[in-house]
């Protein structure tokens, strides 16, 4: 593809993929949009900046007259849409960014898609819109949708949306669902990069309720392989799973991340449990892995191991993020430093 438009690119996954897709695809131009809100941030792709053929757009995907003048001006073949407020404690505080930027955002997103006659479209979602498993089985393509939170639900009712333009208007749209990501940029409130800062500080894990709760992982880099792979040979209207085949609790993982960086079990806090905590989430890949060659590549014992060290060498991000002081990176930026 000779020019692709990804929103929601200053995310954890978004930029991850933005950089992948540099890497894979040199000639291939990149339009990243993005809202910049508290989990966008511009210094994930600083390096970025000068390149000829990486554009950024701070535009709100839910302001449609902004949308279509982009879109009609750039001419993307495809657009991947990445941008959704994600995170579950959030939405339990406050609903409503959730519904504008996950429901009404794809809408908008759509629309502008269709009007402008885009090639592809692919719906980066979640496998929280399953609902939650027992101890046994994992989530097909055709696991009957059951969200238990308010981030999961947009989510969900998303996807729906984008099932019903397939089929009432052969829009040509794909969409994606992934279990838990880990790795570089991720945002410092999730429990991956939260408790590795946290325990370099010596500052307290907080576990929802026993810890008991099971999620599968799955590397950044898998996970953007495989929406590569959906974007490129997957059929339209289809749904692909990406999982990571490894299921943790939420305990058993903290124990692997204070081990790992040689810190005392003492540390861990247990806290009261989230409301409507899903128990175990588990991914069947096995549609993605046979119809589209797609498969993880990155071993967890690895993966966890760099992640960690990502972050240890990478201080400075996570204090300025905690500080805020990123968001006066992006203020700066707009003074006059950021490419036009």
């Amino acid at each position: 593809m000779k020019s692709i438009l990804v929103t929601g690119g200053c995310g954890f996954i978004g930029s991850n993929f933005i950089r992948m897709q540099r890497e894979r695809y040199p000639q291939q131009t990149i339009h990243n949009v993005d809202k910049l809100t508290y989990a966008g941030n511009l210094e994930n792709l600083a390096d970025l900046i000068e390149d000829a053929n990486y554009h950024f757009h701070r535009v709100d995907i839910c302001n449609r007259e902004a949308l279509l003048k982009l879109v009609q001006t750039v001419q993307p073949e495809a657009i991947l849409n990445f941008a959704a407020e994600s995170h579950v404690d959030r939405s339990i505080l406050d609903s409503g960014p959730f519904v504008q930027t996950n429901i009404i955002g794809t809408q908008v997103l759509m629309d502008v898609a269709r009007e402008v006659g885009v090639a592809r479209y692919v719906q980066v979602s979640t496998d929280e819109v399953y609902g939650s498993l027992g101890s046994d089985g994992a989530f097909t393509e055709e696991t009957p949708l059951a969200p238990n939170s308010p981030y999961s639900s947009s989510k969900a009712a998303a996807d729906l949306l984008v099932r019903s333009y397939v089929h009432t208007f052969d829009f040509p749209a794909i969409v994606t669902r992934c279990s838990n990501n880990y790795g570089p940029y991720q945002f410092p409130e999730k429990l991956i990069p939260l408790f590795i800062s946290n325990a370099m500080e010596n500052k307290s894990l907080p576990v929802y309720g026993t810890g008991e709760n099971v999620r599968d992982w799955i590397h950044v880099l898998d996970h953007c392989r495989g929406i590569d792979a959906a974007l490129r040979k997957g059929e339209i209207g289809e749904v692909y799973n990406f999982g990571g085949h490894l299921e943790l609790t939420n305990l058993e993982m903290t124990h692997i991340l204070i081990d790992l960086l040689g810190k005392s079990r003492d540390l861990i806090t247990y806290v009261q449990d989230r409301p409507g905590h899903d128990l175990r989430y588990a991914i069947d890949s096995s549609k993605a892995e046979q119809n589209l060659g797609w498969f993880p590549q990155v071993p967890f014992e690895q993966g966890i191991r760099d992640t960690i060290a990502w972050y240890q060498s990478h201080t400075d991000w996570v204090t300025r993020i905690q500080s805020g002081e990123y968001l006066q990176y992006i203020e700066e930026q707009y003074a006059g430093r950021l490419k036009k």
